[in-house]
This record gives structure tokens, sequence and C-alpha cells, in this order.
């Protein structure tokens, strides 16, 4: 089945400007095949992958069933993380840019819950939250959802590896019946099924195959910058790889032309490609890309679906892509036929998770690098400029220039010789040379502006950066894995799949989590309740590990590995 166009669904003109504002030019997979039936009022069962385009397939037929005179929640979706709750509500409230009276609000641990309990009276109609939380509300009876008429359970999968199953029961069993029931998982285990033959009725069963992609060859890079200094970083890229043809990926038309017209008043030679132009454009713009006549094209992920050429030095996203699969095609375009291509990802703050979902579904290295400071687009320039010269000097005669350049030394030296002159000294040829490369550079601009934020811009913790941390409660309070898991997800946020080793001990545990994440998880799991234990935490400098080690998998699973032996350590079944 084809992608369809947004304009193939019968929605609201409000949700088209909106989805127009993202960027979105075609629905994806996931969405083409689910939104018709969410809209249509049916239960529905969805196996896609991360990064595949779920939020929307669900968020826009959720926007538009919403009435905005209801003061009351009408769709609760729960989703396994913070990260996930956060960056899902702020996709559902661009979808909401143009709706008048529809309020949404994000749910989860690791923020004051008498905060969301003012914002609860607001009254959202849209809830976005994790399980723990909600259940909190619940319990509380801040959350009242009578009124519901649409529930969705985002990554499933991850929500019952991280053992919310007995919180998505007591939620789903106290929601109306009359309510759609709408689920989204990239595998579909017996639990899976269990939930959605218990809760779901006739549901739609739509599965979008995982494909197997090859990614080229090509040395990948990603870097973190604002939004603000992408411009700069995109030039000093180009300058210092000494780049010829680029090609540049927006995720939206108007970010096209604006990029377009920033690199143009910057010198660069450069066009743009999007779905606005006339066919007639589009193929001028591509001819002269084909031929060298442009050095570096600006283009939607649609609009550059003909491009074929193999000549392309580098790619940049300079926005991340909306879906894996155009991570891909994308860097595609480079490194053709047997020569070498690079391609650069820019990102910013919660991308990083986004970024190692393309890693991981790619299966490829891509290498974190900081932009290139002042002093090196310098040195490329300088260099640049030295290389021209020493080309001079063997294709091109310059004697008619030795004697101008030896007469125009005797006079400086002639006239600092004389009774009464303010000469310095004497000069050389060399002397000479150096204040006309100096006069070439003011003249031909090379000095460019420091950009402070670009050279300050800090990096972003690799995975294999961890913070470890002591725990009082072991297997003696019968703990396993699951449980510090579940704990630091609703105390901190921490993502379930981040959460390093776990090492559990009769009376203590260890565990360990990014070090991005360290702060917000001792200040938020002191004095946490584990299976009814008031815990203490505090970072620990302990390297040994246990005999029964623990580290989720990328599906959520603990795994048991042997790392040394102690007297001390009960044996543990796997769940």
């Amino acid at each position: 089945m084809e992608n369809l166009s947004f304009k193939d669904f019968n929605l609201s003109n409000e949700v088209q400007k909106a989805i127009i504002d993202m960027g979105f030019e075609e629905a994806t997979p996931i969405q083409s095949q689910s939104i018709s039936y969410i809209l249509d009022g049916n239960d529905l069962i969805g196996q896609a992958q991360t990064g595949t385009g779920k939020t929307c397939a669900f968020g826009i037929p959720a926007v538009e069933m919403i009435n905005p005179e209801m003061e009351a929640i009408q769709v609760l979706v729960l989703c396994p993380t913070r990260e996930l709750a956060i960056q899902s509500s702020e996709e559902v409230k661009n979808l909401l840019k143009y709706k008048e009276g529809v309020r949404i609000l994000p749910v989860y641990g690791g923020q004051p819950i008498d905060r969301q309990i003012m914002a609860l009276k607001k009254r959202p109609q849209i809830i976005i939250g994790t399980p723990g939380r909600i259940m909190d509300h619940l319990r509380r009876k801040t959350l009242k959802l009578e009124n519901l008429k649409m529930i969705v359970l985002d990554e499933a999968d991850e929500m019952l590896n991280m053992g919310f199953r007995e919180d998505i029961d007591t939620i789903l069993e106290k929601v109306p019946e009359a309510r759609q029931t709408i689920l989204f998982s990239a595998t579909m285990s017996r639990e899976i099924l269990d939930i959605t033959k218990k809760y779901q009725t006739s549901p739609i069963h739509i599965k979008i195959a995982h494909k197997e992609l090859t990614v080229p060859r090509i040395e990948q890079y990603y870097l973190e910058v604002k939004e603000t200094a992408k411009l700069e970083v995109l030039s000093r890229l180009i300058d210092t790889n000494d780049i010829k043809l680029a090609l540049i990926f927006c995720n939206t038309k108007r970010k096209v032309d604006e990029l377009k017209a920033s690199l143009q008043s910057r010198g660069y030679s450069a066009e743009a490609l999007h779905g606005d132009m006339r066919q007639e454009q589009r193929d001028k713009v591509m001819n002269m890309f084909r031929k060298g006549n442009i050095d570096i094209l600006i283009a939607t992920d649609v609009a550059a679906r003909g491009i074929d050429v193999d000549d392309v030095e580098a790619v940049f996203n300079y926005d991340l892509p909306n879906d894996d699969e155009y991570y891909v095609h994308r860097i595609g375009r480079t490194g053709r036929a047997g020569r070498a291509g690079k391609a650069f990802t820019f990102i910013s703050g919660r991308e990083i998770y986004k970024l190692r979902d393309i890693q991981r579904y790619t299966k490829s290295n891509i290498k974190f690098i900081k932009p290139p400071s002042i002093n090196d687009v310098e040195e490329k320039k300088m260099s640049n400029i030295l290389k021209s010269l020493k080309e001079k000097l063997e294709d091109e005669p310059i004697s008619q220039f030795v004697g101008q350049i030896e007469k125009f030394a005797e006079d400086i030296n002639s006239e600092a010789s004389e009774p009464g002159s303010s000469g310095d000294g004497f000069v050389t040829s060399i002397d000479i040379a150096a204040a006309l490369l100096k006069l070439y550079i003011d003249q031909t601009g090379m000095q460019t502006n420091k950009v402070s934020e670009i050279d300050d811009a800090s990096e972003f913790t690799s995975e294999g950066d961890m913070v470890r941390f002591f725990i009082n409660i072991g297997s003696e309070n019968k703990i396993q894995p699951k449980h510090i898991i579940e704990s630091l997800v609703a105390s901190s946020g921490v993502p379930g799949k981040l959460v390093g080793s776990i090492d559990i001990h009769d009376r203590y545990s260890f565990v360990e989590v990014p070090k991005e994440f360290a702060p917000e998880v001792l200040k938020s799991m002191k004095n946490y309740i584990i299976k009814g234990k008031r815990i203490n935490i505090e970072k620990s400098n302990a390297r040994k590990k246990s005999l029964h080690s623990f580290s989720p998998n990328r599906n959520g699973h603990s795994s048991k590995r042997k790392q040394g032996f102690s007297n001390n350590n009960k044996h543990f079944k796997k769940d």
C-alpha cells in the first residue's frame, strides 16, 4: 500500500493546517493504515517499531474526536516513560495549534504531584502519562475518567517489560466500557494478546513490516546544536570539510526556503527543492545540481525522492527525520558508486533518544563530534589559500612579478636608510609575501565571527557514562530487578531501557543509570518506598560486581551475568 497524503483523510481544516506547519507532506505507513479506522471508532492493534510515526497515528484521530465544550478528560494515553510522555504531548500539542478550547496535560513521575493537581483543575481533555503517576492520581481521586472516549496504550510491550501489567489492568478496569481502545506495540507477546482479548472489541490488526535496511558504508556523525546555531555550524562544517556538493534535509518546506536564503546571503551556491514548487522549477533545480552548477541542494524528504546524483559528498540532517526509514533514505544519497561519503545529523535536547532509536534500528555507528571551532575554519581557509599559491608557483609563470617585488623591497629599504627616517628596519621578500597574504585575507573577508554558544556546546553523555548508586534494600526484602526499574521510572522518569546493571545482594543493591539522570534519581529516590520499605540511596564508588548482576537488554528484560563470587548472595530465578 502506498503512503497516503493527509489530504486523503477527512480531517478538519484546523488539523490540516497544523499538519502543514509540522512539515508532514505525507502519512507514514502506520498512519496511512490506522487513521481512517480510528476515526471510524474501531478498536485497533498497531504493530510497528519505534520511530514510525505512531504518535500522529493516534494523535490526529484523538484531536478530531475531542468535544471542546466538554471540560472533562476524553482521551487518555499511557506511555512507558516520562520521556515518551513529554515527547508525545508536545507532538499532540502541535496538532492542537489551531483547535480552540482543547487542552492537553502530560502527567508523569519526577514532577511535583501538587503542581499536576493544580493543572488538572484547569480541566484538560487529553491526558498523556505514565501508568505509575496515573495510578497515583486515581487513588487521590484527582483524575476522573467517567467521560473517557478513547484510551491509548503506546509501546505496550515496553510497559509490560517494565512491570506495569497490574497498573494497566487497574486503569483499564476503571474506564467506561463504551470507550475506544487503541494499542500500539512493536511485538505481539502472549501478554499483549491477553490484554487485547480482555479489553478490546473486534480490533482491527495492522502490522507494519520491519524492513531490514542496509545502511551505506559512509562516515556518520552527530552534533549537539541549538536551533539558533545550526546555520553557523553548517557553514563551518561545509568550509572545514571542503565539501563541494552537498544535500541538506529539512522537515518543513518553510525551513527549506529560509535556509536557502540564509546560505545564499553567506555567499554559498544553494537552491531549494520542495512540494510547493512547480514541476518546471523542480526540474530546473535538479538539472543544475546534477551538472554541478549549484553546490548545495536543500530539500524535504518527499521532494528528494527523485534525486540520483553520484557525486554528493555529504548529507546534512539539518532537522532529525520524523521516521527512522527516512534517515536511511537520506544518508543513502551520498557514498555512491564506491565513493567516500559523510553524513552529519544535528540534534538538540531530547532528540538524543530518537537518534539512539535510529542507531539501533539501522545497526550503525553514529559518532559524536563537536562543531568546528573558529580556529579550525580559519586554519582550513588558510590551508586552501596556501594550496592555491603552491599551484600558482608550479603551473604559472611569475617571473614578471618577481622583479616588481624586488624593486618594491629595494625602494622601502632605501627610504628606511635615509637620515631622519622613521622606518623600523629592512624588509625582505618574505615580509612582503606575508603582507600581501594578510591584504588578501582582509579583502576576501576570510575572518568569521565567533559564536560562543557553538564553541561551548556541551556533549551528550554516552550510554557508557554511568553513575552507580547504592540502595539499602536487597533480596531479603524480596526485591527483583523489575522493582528497581519500576521505581526509577516512576520517581525520576529515567527510561527503563537506559538503566544499566543491577546488582542485588541480601540487604542492599547497586544500580547504574546514565550520568545525565543521576541528579534527578538522587533527588527523587530519597525516602522512596519500594515493597513497603522506605529506602536510602547514595552514590557508590564500589566497582565490584556480585554473582547476580542484572542488566536490562534491548527489550527491557533482565539478563543474568556471572561476574565474580560472593557467599552472601542468594540465587534468583528469572521472572
